[in-house]
């Protein structure tokens, strides 16, 4: 058995703590030969004690010189790089094979399509890098040569639950016929609409039954995140936009589901324990141990499922309607959706206002085909600073 050469981009936030943690049961399987991170650096030094890296890489000169003094401290020898571009250095010079891409935000784009292009094993947990660059990653991954695993437990769930045959231009014979992705709901699913309005970061942020960063609490609580992922299962399974389904399951037992032509419906259950696809995705396709309770059913009082309200979850709608246009869209959609969540979370934004920043945006800039990165990028800048203006406005007024 061959050691897998892992490169974790964004070792510090919750999927990178989790794939380590996998990692660190099976030392016989993989070995890590890059971490990343931007500003932890007490955290990434840590990682790096344990793993000894062959590179580690932040954000600034100045994280970069605090984290080469902790490890020549230490004797450890990995080469402590930083800046965007050291991102890239991390996946073509530490010999890696695999590379979970776990960075969140617009930040992880051109790191994962770097790995794309390099034939390697890609881990994806960073939905922007589809939401913002479906066409051009999936040529990437085409022309490189390697293997595309999605981490989200929903995409991970519908690759488990499809033929493995299956690729990305699927084939009728096979009898898929819709995905079905399901949605805790977040925290405010019973929240009637005219409660919202007071809503605080910290009761946003206060997911009912997963761990997960900020800025993804929010956007779950906002369905956003169900929108990117809908966005990211046409790239990844290329279904046309009308065999996309969203249930509400609250119990967050089923991750997702897919029905087929003679009637059937596949689910992949589990415990809403990120470890669960993370290992699925190391090892694939052997199952390994990933540390997770085993799921018992009979401890389960009821499994319920419902269509999500459009009016109650406006960002889920604002994502159908972007995905439906396309071209750089969805680009603009994830842009403004990243600074209103930011100035929610730090500003002092309402909680509701979060969707008319992205709605104000959406009908400001006209989408154009998304055929380069440096366009892509440039939509990505524009959408930003038309929400920033947005969110200024708000702000005045409010």
């Amino acid at each position: 058995m061959s050691v897998k050469q892992v490169a974790i981009l964004g070792s510090t936030g919750s999927i990178g703590v989790n794939t380590l943690d996998v990692i660190r049961a099976h030392p016989e399987r993989f070995k890590v030969v890059a971490l990343t991170a931007a500003k932890q650096v007490d955290l990434l030094a840590e990682q790096c004690l344990e793993f000894k890296p062959v590179i580690a890489v932040v954000s600034d000169a100045e994280g970069a010189s605090r984290l080469s003094k902790i490890l020549h401290e230490k004797n450890i020898n990995t080469q402590v790089l930083h800046g965007p571009k050291a991102l890239v250095t991390a996946i073509t010079d530490s010999d890696c094979d695999t590379v979970m891409a776990a960075l969140v935000g617009a930040a992880g784009l051109v790191p994962a399509l770097a790995a794309a292009k390099a034939g390697k094993r890609v881990l994806l947990a960073n939905k922007e890098a589809l939401v913002m660059s479906g066409d051009l990653f999936m040529q990437a991954m085409k022309l490189g040569g390697g293997e595309l695993i999605p981490i989200d437990s929903e995409h991970n769930a519908i690759f488990q639950c499809l033929p493995s045959q299956f690729s990305n231009d699927p084939n009728p014979s096979l009898g898929v016929e819709e995905l079905w992705l399901t949605a805790s709901g977040g925290p405010f699913r019973n929240t009637p609409l005219n409660q919202l309005s007071n809503i605080t970061p910290e009761q946003a942020c206060a997911h009912p039954n997963w761990i997960m960063g900020r800025k993804i609490s929010v956007d779950s609580a906002t369905m956003m995140n169900k929108g990117l992922e809908v966005i990211e299962a046409f790239w990844l399974f290329g279904l046309p936009l009308k065999k996309m389904k969203v249930l509400i399951h609250p119990q967050s037992v089923i991750h997702s589901m897919v029905r087929y032509r003679d009637g059937s419906v596949l689910a992949q259950l589990g415990q809403p324990d990120m470890r669960t696809p993370i290992a699925c995705g190391l090892a694939w396709p052997e199952r390994i141990a990933a540390g997770v309770p085993p799921l018992s059913l009979t401890q389960l009082a009821a499994l319920s499922f419902a269509e999500p309200e459009l009016e109650h979850f406006p960002c889920l709608a604002l994502a159908f309607a972007a995905a439906k246009t396309g071209g750089t869209a969805p680009t603009i959609l994830n842009a403004a959706n990243e600074i209103a969540v930011a100035a929610f979370l730090e500003e002092g934004l309402p909680y509701l206002q979060i969707p008319i920043v992205v709605e104000s945006v959406l009908h400001a800039i006209a989408s154009v085909n998304a055929d380069s990165l440096e366009l892509i990028l440039e939509f990505d800048m524009r959408a930003r600073q038309a929400a920033r203006e947005k969110v200024k406005d708000l702000l005045c007024k409010h």
